[in-house]
Order: C-alpha cells, then structure tokens, then sequence
C-alpha cells in the first residue's frame, strides 16, 4: 500500500479558526482516528489535532514497517499499512486536520468569536503553539504524549546516529544484509529482532538481564530463528573508522567478560521519554502520567473524555485494540452530552434504517 503524505490526509481546505466544533480529538495516532472515524458516524463535526506532521501516531513515526499482531482481523500488519487503513477509514467524514502543533491550554468559554449567540452548554477554547481553536467537547487520545527515544550515554554515540546507530527503524533496507546489533529487552527489541531476520545478514541482540518484558510467544519466536541471544550484556562502547560505525565492545554485568563485536549497524531499543506536556498541567486527574477516566471515559472536566494509552482505570490494558474501544466509548457518551436525546448506543454499523410507508395527509 503507498504510503500517505500529510496532504493526502489533510483536507484541502481548513475550517476557519473560530469553527466550533462538536469534537476535538488531541492525537492522530490509531486510538484518535478510530475516533474520528465514530464520530464522524455519530454526524459529530471532528477537528484533530497532532502534534505530528502526518497523521498516524507510532505507527508511522516511529515503526511503519513493523508488523502489528494484535488488531482483530489482521493475523499481522504493517504498522504503516494499518495507519494508512485508520486514516481511510476516518476520512470518510471529512474532519478537520491540524497537523504539527503542540497544545498549551484549555480554558472554558461561554462565547466564541464570530458566534453572536451564546453558549448555554460546556465549551472549551484550547490554544497550541500556532492557532485556537473552539470545541463543544474534547478527546483526548494523545497516547504517551509527546515522546522521544532514549539514547545512549556514550560520548561517541551523537556522531554515530545515522551512520550505523539508530534508535528506530524507519525502513528495514538500511539493515539489510548488515550484521546488527539490537540493544534492549522489550517488545520493540524483540519485534525487530524477528523482523528483521530475513533482511539482516545477521542479528545478535543484548539485554542486561535475563528476563524480557516482552511477549513470550514473540521470546519463543525469536529463540527459533539464527539470532544470538545475549543475556547480561550491556554496550560499552562503539567503534567507528572514517566516522561510520565498525564494532561495538559489550560486557557482561554478571562476570565482567569483554566482547568486541564486528558489526555494521547499532538498532538502540530500551525505551521512550514521554510527556503530557501542558496538558499534565490541566486541571484533570493525573496518576502516573496518564488521565484518570470513569466508565464512559468521562475525566474530571465535564465534556473532556480520554482514550487509549493517555487514559487509566481500574483493569486496564494498554492495547491498541482495546483503545478502539475506548474511543468508541467516549465518542457515544459526548454524542449524548451534545444531544441528551440522542442515544448512546446507536445501533450496529452495518444496520439498516427502517423504511417507512409514506403517508399522505389529504
């Protein structure tokens, strides 16, 4: 599937700045535009905004060609691929799209420019760095805010980065037929490690302990395959000629052993920094980095719900399949805050509207 660019899923012409909207979605990645893709369903005039230049969280950002195995329907899937299917999907309805600002604020309001009557229901302004925009309600689906890989300390890792050293793959060519190196002990690490093996010309994989946080069925997968497997073992240092990458020296935390590697290419996964940003200065229930919701996905602020990874309750599971969910949930529930007559479970998708006799009143 060819990959979309930010015009392909922006709409050609935006909404003037004092639009108010039904809902706006903080986040574009797969939780954000299922939501818009729901509200669009629900007749909810959408607006998204993201702090991205393309639509497509993670998934494009940071892996778009790495296998997603956890969405129903799909035995697996491009990440970029299932993006690309997510903003189809929610274009179908024509949101708004503000791409590549970041939100500061939020603050009630009860008039809105160029609107001469005045808002007798919860309306909200929310500036980020470029514009303001007006919304009846918010969804937040910002997923671990705004983040960063974390990098490696070493004094000659900054002038590595791109000339052997990474700390994502945004295409699988630039490790083929490489001998790689990939450092970590996560789902990501071990996700590479398996699909990179056909590209690879050969995959050894560090972890300083020997236990894995991730998921058992893909450890037992990547055992099978040619990869070297080591446990204990942290990077030490790189080794660089003609300022590209040749090796790498790695030690064993539990007996001290040395090892120099000769390799082509470093793939660095041991984790992200994230932030709420501004909005962890909102008033709204923060626990450990995330939004406290209730059962609709309702937060603290009457109006405001939050979905997927940016959201917690008691029981939850942070999986993209379980943020559609969500979203849903959320979507369903600002519906009915915008229209107290309408219902909150609309009835199926796929379900047809009753026809009726005419009636003729002579």
């Amino acid at each position: 599937m060819e990959h979309m660019t930010p015009a392909d899923q922006a709409p050609k012409t935006a909404a003037p700045v004092t639009d108010l909207f039904d809902i706006t979605i903080i986040g574009g990645g797969p939780v954000g535009l299922f939501a818009a893709f729901y509200a669009g369903l629900r007749h909810l005039k959408t607006k998204i905004i993201d702090s991205l230049e393309e639509l497509g969280g993670q998934l494009t950002a940071l892996y778009p060609e790495k296998y997603v195995f956890d969405v129903a329907g799909f035995p697996k899937i491009l990440a970029r691929d299932l993006a690309n299917n997510l903003i189809s999907q929610a274009m179908q309805y024509h949101p708004t799209i503000s791409l590549g600002e970041i939100v500061h604020h939020l603050d009630p309001v009860t008039q809105v420019p160029g609107h001469t009557e005045a808002i007798t229901s919860t309306c909200y302004k929310v500036t980020t760095d470029k514009q303001t925009h007006y919304t009846r309600t918010l969804l937040l689906c910002a997923g671990a805010g705004a983040f960063s890989p974390k990098k490696l300390t070493l004094p000659e890792a900054e002038g590595l980065e791109h000339r052997g050293l990474y700390y994502a793959c945004r295409s699988k060519a630039d490790f083929a037929g490489k001998n790689l190196l990939i450092v970590g002990g996560g789902d990501s690490a071990v996700d590479w490690a398996l699909n990179l093996a056909d590209t690879a010309g050969h995959i050894t994989l560090i972890h300083r302990r020997n236990q894995f946080r991730a998921h058992e069925d893909s450890l037992r997968q990547l055992q099978r395959t040619k990869a070297r497997i080591l446990t204990f073992f942290e990077l030490e240092s790189l080794i660089a000629a003609n300022g590209d990458l040749t090796g790498a020296v790695i030690k064993n935390n539990q007996t001290q052993e040395i090892q120099t590697l000769n390799i082509d290419a470093v793939l660095v996964q041991i984790g992200f920094h994230s932030s709420l940003g501004p909005i962890k200065e909102w008033p709204l229930q923060i626990e450990k980095g995330s939004i406290r919701v209730n059962q609709h996905m309702e937060t603290a602020l009457p109006g405001i719900f939050a979905a997927g990874d940016v959201a917690t309750f008691d029981g939850k599971l942070k999986l993209i399949a379980t943020g559609f969910g969500e979203a849903a949930t959320a979507v369903n529930y600002a519906k009915h805050i915008l229209d107290p007559h309408a219902k909150i479970f609309p009835g199926h998708s796929s379900e047809m509207t009753p026809q009726h006799d005419s009636i003729v009143t002579l």
